[in-house]
């Protein structure tokens, strides 16, 4: 899943796609580099981040999403909101795949947009809410509490005339968690993937890889390319990142190495 933010404030890449033209030709960049699933996002989710409103992020969002669904080839569009009309809008404009950080709980009607668009869904953890959500995060066990969270939001979702083969998991990495929460869900992924959905893994450039290696945020691919294999190895299945040639090679490298047996020369990963 390659990353288009078409905010002014995004922590990595904010301003660089506010043009929609800009954008949509980065997404077409992304999908020649490996991307399956390209994000499109008009509201920044870093920590500390201010909400926008909903006329302002269809603005957005919109005619770059019209412009991938014209200009893409077999590549799925996902559009990253929390708001059900900027998810209605970037539906009709030819998305097929909601990214929800609030996991369908921020806006009581984005579950029905979802259930009548039949589209599919990601539903991720966040503990509080962008601007808050570092103050002081705590938690009994970290991956136990995403997993129960997880698991009652699809739950919530199925209840709702969601498909439950349409969902897609995400702990949240970064959202509401220390440096400690997040290593500790990336070691224990598995536990996220027995919940049998596939689960998409957010680290790239994230603050807490530099927290450990001190690297700044545009040095942060080894980390993030790090954290990507180890993902895979425990059962994550899509990836969201900004670099997407050098993730998709390493990804690539891990799983001929996890399943040699399965290793062909011509193979996709």
């Amino acid at each position: 899943m390659g990353i288009v933010n078409v905010t002014p404030d995004s922590f990595s890449d904010g301003g660089l796609w506010l043009d929609p033209a800009a954008a949509i030709a980065h997404g077409v960049l992304l999908q020649s580099e490996g991307a399956a699933i390209v994000d499109v996002g008009g509201e920044s989710t870093r920590p500390g981040a201010e909400p926008v409103s909903e006329e302002e992020e269809i603005r957005r969002v919109q005619p770059v999403v019209e412009g991938l669904a014209s200009s893409l080839s077999g590549a799925t569009i996902s559009i990253d909101t929390a708001k059900a009309s900027v998810a209605a809008a970037a539906l009709a404009a030819g998305a097929t795949l909601v990214n929800d950080v609030t996991a369908l709980a921020g806006d009581p009607d984005m579950a029905s947009v979802v259930a009548s668009a039949g589209c599919d869904v990601c539903l991720m953890h966040m503990q509080g809410e962008p601007r808050t959500m570092q103050a002081n995060p705590s938690y009994g066990d970290v991956v136990s509490d995403v997993k129960a969270f997880l698991e009652a939001r699809m739950a919530a979702a199925v209840a709702a005339g969601v498909s439950e083969e349409r969902i897609i998991l995400d702990p949240g990495i970064g959202f509401g968690k220390t440096v400690n929460h997040n290593l500790e869900l990336i070691s224990r992924l598995s536990e996220i993937a027995a919940l049998g959905r596939p689960v998409l893994l957010g680290t790239s450039r994230k603050r807490f890889i530099g927290a450990v290696t001190g690297a700044d945020t545009a040095d942060r691919l080894p980390g993030s390319l790090a954290s990507a294999v180890l993902g895979l190895e425990r059962g994550a299945t899509i990836f969201r990142v900004h670099d997407v040639a050098p993730t998709l090679a390493a990804l690539r490298l891990a799983a001929a190495s996890l399943r040699p047996s399965e290793w062909k020369p011509e193979g996709e990963f």
